[in-house]
């Protein structure tokens, strides 16, 4: 009988092509698959995941589901797994659940944090996992604009093309800006997220940050939806995905 997991994911995305599964494409859907077919003899196995992260973009809280047609422990799971995946991607945690349990329908939230240095050096050991501006940006007019996302909102004017969502209205419960030394970290954690949008976000934090654009006029740019009027998005680098939440019956 067929055992369901979930499986959680770190990965260093800088080789590869997003998550989703492409032909002819390194991605880490894909590495995964494999991973898991070799586990179950041959036999095709389809992996979930929680969010389908773009090309160089990491995670460190990636979730994945799928099922097995043999029984394994969690331990034994994660373990073999990270005997067979490429050195940059390993699973940190395994959990046998219910059938019912879908890495994307089931969760409640996703937790993004964007980081990004600023001065006209970058430090070689951070080019992979932050992206950069050669200016000092301003706290309060991205604080500000941070503040704005908060909320219930029709977020058309940061979705880039492509996406097959239904929607573009998403509920955005934490958007924060903190500045340390010369780094801006931002976390936004939402109960959903439209194709690059937390880049598109972080592209109109810089904006307001270098005094381009104020934070009313960008707020009332993402009011009317207008994806034209909206600055381009940051860089794929700096964007990691920390967290995936789920309710009680996915715990």
């Amino acid at each position: 009988m067929a055992t369901h997991y979930r499986l959680t994911l770190a990965y260093d995305g800088t080789d590869f092509a997003g998550w989703q599964r492409q032909a002819a494409q390194r991605t880490v859907q894909g590495e995964l698959e494999r991973a898991l077919s070799r586990l179950s003899g041959g036999v095709a196995v389809s992996a979930a995941g929680a969010g389908r992260t773009d090309a160089g973009v990491h995670a460190l809280g990636q979730v994945a589901s799928f099922q097995l047609p043999r029984r394994w422990s969690p331990d034994e799971l994660r373990r073999a797994l990270n005997g067979i995946l490429p050195a940059d991607v390993r699973a940190v945690d395994a959990q046998s659940v219910d059938a019912a349990f879908h890495a994307r329908r089931s969760a409640i939230s996703k937790l993004y944090r964007y980081e990004l240095d600023m001065g006209d050096v970058q430090l070689p050991t951070r080019r992979r996992t932050a992206a950069g501006v050669p200016w000092a940006l301003a706290a309060g007019p991205m604080r500000e604009l941070a503040a704005g996302y908060l909320g219930r909102h029709d977020f058309a004017a940061v979705a880039s093309t492509g996406s097959d969502a239904t929607t573009t209205v998403r509920e955005v419960i934490r958007s924060e800006v903190r500045i340390e030394e010369a780094t801006l970290r931002y976390e936004v954690e939402a109960d959903g997220f439209l194709r690059k949008m937390v880049r598109s976000l972080v592209g109109g934090l810089i904006e307001a940050g270098r005094g381009k654009r104020s934070a009313g006029d960008l707020l009332e740019v993402l009011r009317d939806g207008e994806r034209r009027r909206w600055p381009a998005p940051a860089p794929p680098q700096g964007l990691t995905l920390v967290l995936v939440r789920y309710g009680a019956a996915g715990a």
